[in-house]
């Protein structure tokens, strides 16, 4: 699989330049997924060795994100959550990413009352895309159709068709991976378009 993301600023990071092979090292018991792209491959590019994919990791998990430029209501949700030490912590994690445009899909005045009550919710909500351990892409690809544990407690479901891949939450909805294998100091960032929710 490969990622694909049409969001210039994540692109910037060059973080990693494939979807390749696990370097999960304490992967729990679930495996959670990872994705591939929502949209058609282009064509390929050299898998980077696992020792130069570690060695392009220089940040952890919340500092990749900021520094991507694209997620900054992700960003300011986990600051109000207080969720970013934890997210800084040796994990290794893997987080669903939502853009800023997937929280712009939310109903008007959504993310204002959330951040107005950012323990209860907010926090509900931001833990949902987070999976414990470090999931890359190429482990989702016999997972169609599985549920994996989020940290919330909650599952999402894993849907893949062709070289697309989205994920079901619990409420009925469907988001759509658009990066795959941004790799952090403490895990590894997968992209995608909307909010997941719990419930």
């Amino acid at each position: 699989m490969r990622r694909i993301f049409p969001v210039a600023a994540v692109l910037a990071l060059a973080l990693t330049t494939a979807a390749c092979g696990s370097t999960d090292t304490d992967t729990p018991a679930a495996p959670a997924p990872a994705a591939t792209s929502a949209s058609a491959s282009p064509s390929p590019s050299p898998s980077p060795s696992e020792s130069t994919t570690e060695a392009m990791a220089t940040a952890d998990i919340v500092d990749t994100a900021v520094a991507a430029g694209d997620f900054t209501t992700l960003a300011a949700a986990l600051t109000a959550a207080g969720l970013v030490e934890t997210l800084k912590g040796p994990g290794p994690f893997t987080v669903f990413a939502p853009t800023d445009a997937a929280f712009e899909k939310l109903p008007a005045g959504t993310v204002d009352t959330l951040l107005k009550d950012p323990t209860g919710d907010l926090k509900q909500i931001l833990t949902y895309h987070v999976v414990p351990g470090k999931v890359m892409a190429a482990d989702v690809l016999t997972m169609d159709g599985q549920k994996v544990k989020t940290v919330q407690g909650g599952e999402l479901t894993i849907n893949i068709e062709g070289d697309k891949v989205s994920l079901t939450d619990a409420a009925g909805g469907t988001s759509n991976v658009t990066a795959t294998d941004v790799e952090a100091t403490n895990g590894v960032i997968h992209v995608i378009d909307t909010v997941l929710m719990p419930k």
